[in-house]
């Protein structure tokens, strides 16, 4: 297995260290004026997701980890189970619903998500960044309201709720980022 120093970190390098699977989220070289250099880093466990600061001596040897992202359909969900299917081998993988993002709530079945695993084991989903969702339920819409930054509570079809600007009503299809669970525009 490759191997990689703490002083070749990048953001986004993922590494194996005490049996976990780690990305570094930040990291900082320092040289201080006496006693050895270090590099300060900022990681997240992959499986767990949980953010640690340590420091590493420039010449720490860790394994490469290479988490794998697979594009896999979103099937359907059974109580606290979400299932995926892959769509080159058309094998359904379920997940459990305590390893979706809470931005999950703005996909629907048959969405294309990347699931991410490492040696087989399956611990996340990244949903598209954009979806295109119906507007279920909101307060009507009034002609003029368009030039305020006034927003409204709307569900979409996944009966997630989001806010959306006045001027949306009922029926329309709008825009969500699923980074900031956020409305972007009318579709």
């Amino acid at each position: 297995m490759p191997t990689i120093t703490a002083g070749d970190f990048r953001n986004g390098v993922t590494f194996e260290m005490d049996g976990q699977v780690m990305t570094v989220v930040e990291f900082q070289h320092v040289k201080p004026g006496k006693g050895a250099a270090f590099v300060r880093t900022k990681m997240q466990n992959v499986m767990a997701g949980a953010v640690t600061e340590t420091s590493f001596n420039p010449t720490a040897k860790f394994d490469e980890a290479f988490v794998e992202r697979k594009d896999m359909e979103y099937s359907y969900n059974d109580g606290e189970l979400y299932y995926f299917m892959d769509l080159e081998t058309y094998d359904t993988v379920p997940l459990d619903g305590k390893l979706l993002p809470d931005s999950f709530r703005f996909v629907k079945e048959n969405m294309t998500c990347k699931v991410m695993s490492y040696k087989g084991n399956f611990f996340g989903v990244e949903p598209p960044t954009f979806v295109e969702l119906e507007v279920t339920e909101t307060d009507p819409g009034f002609k003029g309201n368009t030039a305020t930054n006034t927003l409204k509570p709307a569900t979409v079809e996944t009966g997630a709720e989001i806010r959306v600007p006045l001027f949306i009503n009922p029926g329309d299809k709008i825009r969500i980022d699923t980074r900031t669970c956020e409305y972007l525009e009318r579709a």
